[in-house]
């Protein structure tokens, strides 16, 4: 049975979160925090893995929360480097069918090789860190395999400041799942400006690079790990776009024109509605996608391409209406107008823009 709208435990975790973020650390502080109080990057790990065996449903609550308080944090990334790795527990199902070797790297098979045989324990050292609070991120792009690692992949999100890094690369029969220390020799990592100053971006080149195969099959763990991405980048966008309603409404009642309060004015009233129900259809759609995850439901890519493609679009929406609304003071340094507008702009971008989300629909 889906949960149609959070539970009561959802909107605890939400406050415990919000009450976190109010305290006002600096960005790694804030992480430690969040994972040693929240234990934010260990909810969808299983725990015979370190982690605290939750779906993808908590995790969506504490990305909304930080999607709204405009925090830098590695955690979008990580849960999608984490995805790569195990598969999340699934109601009713036993934790050894939610956490099966195929979930975690290839099959151990009698005569495999020894690295395909032991990508299991690789991936089963990796988890527990992560649960910890290891920064990690998971790069595609251009790489190809041969006993090495060559090519590029950019841009990749927090692969700046990852400790450490998993690389989809093709090879002869396919693409794998490699796991990569960001120090190895032939690795350089070159960080890229952005129009969001609080998330990182940086181009990975590749020449030679030693790395251990986690999967030489990770086909469908990396479509997995897209799908998370794009629900957990959509819990983002609806915390954005929410910070981005409060502001303007707060905003309106305050900023006088002509004896008046800006907020009493019709035409903006009618532009604040819409805002309202950009975000509302937003969080209802990103949920039922993220539900839709959690169970296993026969239509959850379709519910996630349309709550990627329309939060997206709700997103960038809102926060062109929050400077318009605004008026001069939005495009200053001095307010947090303009993040809401680079947060939505970056955000639109990491995993498909919106028209790429909706060709996915069709059939």
């Amino acid at each position: 049975m889906t949960d149609l709208v959070p539970t009561r435990e959802h909107e605890e975790l939400a406050t415990s979160v919000r009450q976190l973020l109010q305290k006002g650390k600096s960005p790694e502080d804030t992480w430690f925090a969040l994972c040693d109080q929240i234990g934010a990057a260990a909810l969808t790990i299983p725990e015979e893995h370190g982690g605290a065996g939750f779906t993808l449903a908590e995790t969506y609550v504490v990305l909304e929360e930080l999607g709204y308080a405009l925090t830098p944090s590695p955690l979008l990334s990580t849960v999608v480097a984490s995805r790569s790795l195990a598969a999340e527990p699934r109601e009713g199902a036993p934790a050894t069918e939610a956490t099966d070797s195929r979930s975690l790297g290839t099959e151990s098979r009698e005569g495999a090789p020894a690295t395909e045989a032991t990508s299991e324990s690789l991936a089963a050292q990796l988890l527990p860190r992560i649960a910890e609070g290891t920064t990690a991120t998971l790069a595609t792009g251009d790489v190809t395999w041969n006993g090495a690692l060559s090519g590029t992949a950019t841009p990749v999100l927090h692969a700046d400041v990852a400790e450490f890094l998993l690389v989809a690369a093709k090879h002869d029969d396919g693409v794998g799942l490699f796991s990569v220390d960001p120090e190895a020799m032939g690795l350089t990592r070159t960080p890229l400006a952005g129009m969001d100053p609080t998330l990182s971006f940086a181009t990975l080149d590749f020449t030679d690079v030693d790395a251990d195969p986690i999967s030489m099959d990770a086909t469908e763990a990396l479509a997995a790990a897209h799908r998370v991405g794009m629900l957990a980048t959509a819990a983002l966008q609806v915390g954005c776009a929410q910070r981005g309603l409060d502001m303007t409404v707060a905003y309106a009642k305050e900023r006088e024109q002509f004896g008046r309060p800006i907020g009493s004015f019709q035409a903006l009233k009618h532009r604040m509605a819409d805002m309202l129900v950009k975000v509302q259809m937003s969080r209802s759609g990103a949920w039922a996608a993220v539900q839709a995850h959690v169970h296993g439901t026969p239509n959850a890519d379709r519910l996630a391409a349309a709550a990627a493609s329309y939060c997206s679009e709700a997103a960038l929406h809102v926060a062109s209406e929050t400077i318009q609304l605004h008026g001069g003071i939005a495009i200053t340094w001095e307010h947090d107008a303009h993040l809401v507008l680079k947060r939505a702009q970056s955000l639109s971008r990491l995993y498909g823009a919106p028209h790429e989300q909706r060709a996915a629909l069709i059939p």
